[in-house]
């Protein structure tokens, strides 16, 4: 083969090789038996960072099932899960460029992306889950899923996630005072540092993964994350002290790609959306059965869990509530209290 036709056919093939790669996020190939037989079939790839016994992914399964019968097989999903096609960040800059259809990602990744999304991180500005989740339904939640369309993000739904809550090694952690001199694990997250710091404690970022290692070595004293977490990553093994003082809801949140949403018939979109809030009403129920099951667990592990007073804990933090100088934040938190 000659230099120029060697030139070309690499050419081609890198060219197909991207057009492959582009075009990924919506497959299209001959459905074989079934009602459907003969149809074509537009298949959606999502990729996620959580393990197959995850709520969330539980969730994104009743999704494609639930897809495929409202569509009557016209669409469904492919999963992929456990981080197998990337990061979080990577899944989400991959939805960004066209090469994936759908990812999850918490509230608090989007931070980058969406600034206002940084209200989900400040504590105590919902009254309770039922608040929260009145907040997330309406137009402030719809509105936020929207904002990221801008950078090809379409948010479609929040999953549960739960409610943040401080765990510890030596002592319970029943009051702000008693968070004083704590090295606390947290989120390499400038609101959750601030958040520590307001309640007296001593905020230090570390990798989730090290975590374990850390607390069982007395790197920190104490960590905060949700039940099914906590009982997940076995901390329970090191930390006997749990306090429900529900300082943060910080929500996943279903995302989608506009360049594949795009791609999309209106009817199909109606159907995906259809798809995904039927997903999220599950997930919130099958977390509550979660939360339940992982302090049930916890306790016959003979951990401590305490039901403290929150009011105390809020009052910590309004002078760092008051100082949020992001406008779009800042307005977020005049409106979130007057939802009912």
């Amino acid at each position: 083969m000659n230099k120029s036709a060697s030139l070309f056919t690499g050419g081609f093939l890198l060219g197909a090789l991207l057009a492959s790669v582009m075009f990924s996020f919506v497959l299209r190939g001959k459905l074989s038996g079934g009602g459907a037989q003969g149809r074509t079939q537009t298949v959606l790839k999502l990729a996620h960072c959580l393990s197959t016994e995850h709520p969330v992914h539980q969730a994104m399964e009743y999704m494609k099932t639930h897809l495929e019968e409202i569509s009557d097989g016209r669409m469904t999903v492919d999963i992929y899960p456990g981080s197998v096609l990337g990061s979080e960040t990577q899944c989400i800059e991959m939805l960004q460029n066209g090469s994936l259809a759908m990812t999850k990602t918490s509230a608090a990744a989007m931070e980058n992306f969406i600034p206002a999304m940084a209200v989900f991180g400040l504590p105590y500005i919902f009254r309770d889950a039922d608040h929260y989740w009145k907040v997330l339904n309406g137009d402030i939640g719809r509105a936020l899923l929207r904002k990221g369309e801008t950078r090809f993000l379409y948010g479609l739904c929040y999953y549960d996630a739960g409610s943040r809550n401080f765990y510890s090694r030596g002592s319970p952690i029943r009051t702000p005072e008693d968070l004083e001199g704590l090295k606390i694990r947290v989120m390499n997250s400038e609101t959750a540092i601030d958040m520590v710091k307001a309640l007296g404690g001593a905020p230090t970022p570390i990798a989730w993964g090290e975590l374990y290692s850390a607390l069982a070595q007395g790197t920190v004293d104490g960590a905060e994350n949700n039940p099914p977490s906590f009982i997940s990553n076995r901390h329970y093994e090191v930390c006997k002290h749990f306090s429900l003082n529900g300082h943060t809801r910080i929500p996943d949140i279903l995302m989608m790609s506009t360049r594949a949403r795009d791609k999309l018939t209106p009817q199909q979109r109606e159907w995906v959306q259809q798809a995904a809030d039927a997903s999220s009403e599950f997930q919130r129920a099958l977390w509550k059965k979660e939360t339940v099951a992982a302090l049930k667990k916890a306790r016959e592990e003979g951990v401590n869990i305490y039901t403290v007073d929150t009011a105390v804990f809020a009052a910590r933090v309004q002078p760092m509530l008051r100082q949020v100088e992001n406008p779009e934040v800042r307005e977020l938190l005049d409106r979130i209290p007057e939802v009912h």
